[in-house]
């Protein structure tokens, strides 16, 4: 029997770029609602696409207890976490790396994602 998992997650933009740490029941779709931007608020004001790093908990409270002590970190302890697992800033959404259920593959953005990850100067969007 498969046991519901719980994501604690971190999104960003672009590499060094600005970070947002969520947690969720659902990461892919989830990671739809920010793509897509559904609902007002930070990750959509700051547009932040990329799924750069994230961990599973067996329980909602284990999941919560993480995020929000993560949300009290400083800003070098979770770059660090990030480097650590995804030194390129890959978007884990789209990597084969990293392969998330089907419902979490949103190919037509992968272009943009990876260009994001391996260029700190490249912006959300912007292609040379």
């Amino acid at each position: 029997m498969f046991d519901k998992l719980f994501y604690v997650y971190i999104i960003t933009n672009f590499r060094n770029g600005t970070l947002y740490i969520g947690q969720t029941d659902d990461l892919g779709k989830r990671m739809g609602e920010h793509i897509h931007e559904v609902f007002e608020g930070f990750s959509k004001r700051h547009k932040l696409k990329c799924l750069i790093w994230f961990e599973t908990f067996e329980t909602r409270a284990e999941a919560l207890t993480r995020e929000r002590r993560m949300k009290t970190w400083h800003r070098k302890w979770k770059l660090r976490l990030v480097e650590e697992t995804n030194p390129h800033w890959i978007d884990i959404n789209k990597s084969p790396v990293w392969p998330l259920p089907d419902e979490a593959l949103f190919p037509e953005l992968h272009a943009q994602c990876l260009a994001c990850a391996l260029d700190p100067n490249l912006r959300w969007g912007e292609r040379k």
